[in-house]
């Protein structure tokens, strides 16, 4: 059994700011920083073996505080970034909600087969997190994996595990810094 050790990175401005960041590159914020250095430290114990993360700026910076308190290296996979937003990366929702009303209903309405515009739907981002799941699986059987990546892919991941429609998703979004663990059969 492969246990698996599901890490949202820490805090930005933009989560702050209720902007979409989707796969722009935003560093941590401050708080971020402090999240991952007492998660990297509640975490240290956890019998992890190997870590995993997505590339962006904030997963890495988050999956490098783990690194340094278990002298593990990572392991880095685009597979696992978040969601792309399109349009509507770096936007408020607000501004969102102005600006694509409609769009976001129908989004919002069926998230597995609409995008927004330019973006990816909720099928597409599942099934390459998926697919890196499971060469985690085939590379590490047996072993505690930390992967680390952002609040809605890990949303995607975690509901199709517990068989919850992905419409629901949103609401198994980790906060920043947080974590959960799976145990994959």
């Amino acid at each position: 059994m492969t246990r698996l050790i599901l890490i949202r990175h820490g805090e930005t401005d933009w989560n702050v700011e209720g902007r979409w960041q989707g796969q722009a590159d935003v560093p941590l914020n401050a708080r971020g920083r402090q999240q991952v250095t007492q998660l990297a430290q509640s975490l240290a114990n956890m019998g992890i073996t190997v870590i995993v993360s997505s590339d962006l700026s904030r997963a890495a910076e988050t999956a490098r505080a783990l690194a340094h308190a278990t002298g593990l290296s990572i392991h880095f996979d685009p597979r696992l970034r978040e969601i792309h937003q399109g349009e509507w990366q770096g936007q408020s929702i607000g501004k969102i909600q102005a600006n694509y009303s409609e769009a976001l209903r129908q989004r919002n309405k069926n998230p597995a087969a609409i995008a927004a515009p330019g973006g990816e739907t909720a099928t597409q981002v599942l099934g390459r997190f998926l697919a890196a799941v499971e060469q985690i699986r085939r590379d590490y059987p047996d072993e505690t994996v930390a992967v680390v990546s952002h609040g809605y892919a890990l949303a995607l991941l975690i509901a199709h595990y517990r068989q919850v429609p992905l419409e629901q998703a949103w609401d198994l979004i980790p906060s920043n810094g947080g974590w959960q663990e799976l145990n994959l059969d």
